[in-house]
């Protein structure tokens, strides 16, 4: 659906490219053979046991597959499926910062991604990914972990990060807008939201998910998503025995899934998971096909072209309906849930241009009858309808170029009606400055979803 089989033929696969993969850790799965060249883990426990290679979790080894698996496990002469991921041929930086529960620190994410500007050039590190996320406390400008991000990107890493699954969120009346987690509130990195494949490999039939996070960011009102990948019911590699895979079993891939007439038992290799943390591997190896074509390109380039050259025919609404609950969600195809729109490899690899400017993520504001506009016009990138093209808006007013461009009438909730810390969780939110992350947490519960749109 992303188009990358057309890269592979070309021979693109991210060879050479090193990517930082920055989540709950990494097995040595037999479709990593020979290409985690690193590891380091940041979690601090008391016992003997090799935290280094493990992933007691179990997401950190399905985004790596997703973004590089080889698929060697998968391919015999009896298969009918080859689950690789994005960027098959690139090598895998293994940072650990999430625990058994899939939980973690700032201060943890923060060194992680120091080190991987450290260790650079060593390893040709020139991705770097992060699904995780927690709720947005203050301005980017003053988040230590945006600003961490921010560091990697002008060192020359592309930084991607998933957008968050709160999109259903309504707490606050705000139908799951502005509810971008951090650091994809950061307007320097790719912020990724999700799409559904619907089980086909065509994107005409493709749909947004609805738990995907939306813009405009809290506090600074940045363009948010960059722009949707394919992140629903993703099949990638499994850590065995991790949380995820014990709890939620019935999300094993069965044999007859890859093989022909292959049993419908288990395979206890490869696992389903749904989510924006599953979007922003898509684009993490689509990012490393690009730098292996085009070695010299900077972070700006990879995300302007990405951004450019993303399909932008949606249609203006569409349902999911919550398999557990029957709530029926409608989620409407305007810039701040779709970005510049969906990722498409194949005309990316074509795009050669270069970004003159900054592509930090435009601000928008709201004036006095309610409009909202682009006001962020420091750079000339985002003073074209190329980017964004004139049907991803809200409502009846469409994108035009210039800074001045009306993008949405709507009323969602907006700057200082709601706390920073509030917004989503209520009064849920326990010891909100730690900042905890992943899945088994009340306060960020963004990073795996495992029953999203079907």
């Amino acid at each position: 659906t992303a188009g990358a089989p057309t890269a592979w033929t070309s021979g693109y696969t991210g060879s050479g490219v090193g990517i930082a993969v920055i989540d709950s850790g990494i097995v040595d799965h037999q479709d990593f053979s020979g290409r985690i060249v690193y590891r380091e883990s940041f979690v601090n426990y008391s016992t003997n046991r090799n935290w280094v290679q493990t992933d007691v979790y179990g997401h950190g080894t399905h985004v790596a597959g997703a973004i590089l698996g080889s698929g060697a496990f998968s391919t015999t002469q009896a298969s009918k499926v080859d689950l690789r991921g994005i960027a098959p041929g690139a090598r895998l930086i293994a940072f650990r910062v999430l625990d058994d529960s899939g939980t973690g620190h700032d201060s943890d994410v923060i060194a992680a991604i120091d080190r991987a500007v450290a260790l650079k050039a060593s390893y040709n590190i020139r991705v770097m990914n992060l699904s995780l996320g927690r709720p947005v406390y203050g301005s980017y400008t003053t988040d230590p972990l945006c600003q961490a991000v921010e560091r990697a990107w002008k060192a020359g890493i592309v930084v991607v990060v998933s957008a968050g699954n709160l999109g259903r969120d309504n707490s606050w009346g705000n139908l799951g807008y502005s509810t971008i987690t951090a650091p994809g509130n950061d307007p320097y990195v790719i912020t990724v939201g999700a799409m559904r494949d619907m089980g086909t490999a065509t994107r005409s039939d493709d749909r947004v998910a609805s738990y995907s996070s939306k813009g405009p960011t809290l506090i600074d009102h940045i363009v948010k998503p960059d722009l949707v990948a394919p992140g629903n019911v993703t099949v990638s590699t499994a850590s065995t025995s991790a949380y995820l895979t014990t709890h939620y079993p019935g999300n094993w891939v069965p044999y007859s899934y890859y093989l022909v007439n292959g049993p419908s038992a288990a395979s206890a290799t490869y696992f389903k998971l749904s989510g924006t943390s599953m979007a922003a591997p898509i684009v993490s190896g689509a990012a490393a096909l690009l730098i292996q074509k085009d070695p010299k390109a900077t972070p700006d380039d990879i995300k302007a072209r990405l951004m450019k050259t993303a399909s932008k025919s949606f249609p203006t609404t569409s349902n999911a309906t919550d398999p557990a609950t029957g709530t029926v969600y409608t989620s409407q195809y305007d810039i701040f849930t779709v970005g510049a729109g969906y990722l498409d490899i194949a005309a990316a690899l074509q795009c050669t241009d270069k970004a003159a400017l900054s592509t930090r993520s435009p601000a928008v504001a709201r004036d006095a009858a309610g409009n909202v506009s682009i006001v962020d016009s420091t750079s000339v990138v985002w003073g074209t309808t190329i980017v964004w093209g004139t049907t991803i808006v809200w409502g009846t007013n469409v994108f035009a170029s210039g800074s001045s461009a009306t993008l949405w009438g709507g009323s969602v909730v907006w700057g200082t009606t709601v706390g920073p810390a509030t917004i989503v969780w209520g009064t849920t939110s326990p010891n909100a400055t730690s900042a905890a992350w992943g899945a088994a947490s009340t306060i960020a519960s963004q990073n795996v979803l495992i029953s999203g749109d079907r």
